[in-house]
């Protein structure tokens, strides 16, 4: 890995953990709520969250997204995060492992099976860098890497254009995608990275045979405002916070991602922070819930650290379908959502 990839996988690490990188826009999912019930009928305690994702039986519909790998913070980091997927019974995905097919030195930096034997686990590559010399042989390598159960192939377009000597040619990828997707024996999934997929996007990726998609829609961290913190110059700096307001909104990628794909699993991420809206998520059409920021800091101290994090989000995600009257996921994906517009 050259010295200038490390850094930026240091840049983005402290810029993540220690600066308010937010864009503009909100995730759109507080425009919504479940409806209030009463009388629910039901015992707290007998409520199910258990959750079906790339043939694997979760205890909860929540993916720990993808964050780091490829510095020596990043070890840690991701065992934290191995540790508490495990312990709770999530999926996790690691961060992009370009840093580690070009430097295999640091492969134990993506490790977690070691402390997750069990969890189901996303290996991760940005789809361009199959513009850039990568074919099957770096997938394979990443899923081996890890002994990942699915690979993950990330999209970042606007990322990759604020950054300097950002990889831009992005000719061709869908037809390269849809050869990742035939030539690997486990589940592919496409993901944005911050500014959600569009309608028109998920119909050619479900076309191209991808086992999933995972929306990472806007209202969350920002990586243009990432970019902006790492700017060589003020002009530079502009054109990234110029991209504050960019994107398609959680809540509108996860619906038009539904219209486009209406077949495939959908993981919506982008904001999501409490269980009220990962509920929210869930009934707009996602099956699954990721979750990165929120649980970069508590990474970043103890896997009890992200344990506890989690266990908010998982508790509130239970609570909230009581509330509603909703037994189990399945209710949840086909429970109405009342538009918060107009109340008061």
């Amino acid at each position: 890995m050259s010295l200038s990839h490390a850094q930026r996988k240091r840049d983005h690490l402290r810029i993540c953990s220690e600066e308010n990188v937010a864009g503009v826009l909100s995730t759109g999912l507080d425009q919504y709520r479940l409806q209030h019930c009463a009388l629910p009928e039901l015992d707290l305690q007998q409520v199910d969250l258990g959750a079906r994702f790339l043939g694997k039986t979760l205890k909860a519909p929540l993916l720990v997204s993808a964050m780091t790998g490829g510095t020596g913070k990043a070890r840690l980091i991701n065992r934290h995060l191995g540790q508490a997927a495990q312990s709770l019974g999530l999926a996790m995905c690691v961060g992009s492992q370009r840093a580690a097919i070009e430097n295999p030195r640091q492969s134990a930096t993506y490790d977690v099976r070691c402390v997750a034997p069990d969890v189901l686990l996303l290996a991760n590559l940005g789809a361009v860098q199959l513009n850039y010399g990568y074919g099957l042989r770096e997938c394979l390598r990443a899923v081996e890497m890890i002994a990942a159960d699915a690979l993950v192939l990330h999209l970042n377009p606007l990322q990759e254009a604020l950054q300097p000597r950002g990889n831009t040619d992005f000719r061709g990828l869908l037809n390269k995608i849809e050869i990742i997707c035939r030539a690997v024996k486990v589940p592919v999934v496409v993901k944005e990275v911050g500014w959600g997929i569009s309608e028109a996007v998920a119909r050619q990726l479900a076309q191209a045979g991808v086992a999933a998609l995972d929306v990472a829609g806007a209202g969350g961290s920002s990586w243009s405002q990432v970019e902006s913190r790492r700017a060589a110059n003020t002009v530079l700096m502009r054109v990234a916070e110029s991209f504050a307001g960019w994107g398609i909104t959680t809540a509108d990628a996860i619906r038009q991602a539904r219209r486009g794909a209406p077949s495939l699993p959908i993981v919506a991420s982008g904001g999501v922070r409490t269980g009220p809206q990962a509920a929210v998520a869930l009934a707009l059409g996602a099956d699954m819930v990721g979750l990165a920021q929120p649980l970069l800091p508590p990474a970043m101290l103890s896997a009890q650290a992200v344990t506890d994090e989690l266990r908010v989000v998982i508790e509130g995600l239970r609570i909230a379908m009581f509330a509603a009257g909703l037994a189990d996921i399945a209710s949840v994906k086909s429970a109405g959502l009342v538009p918060r517009q107009g109340e008061g």
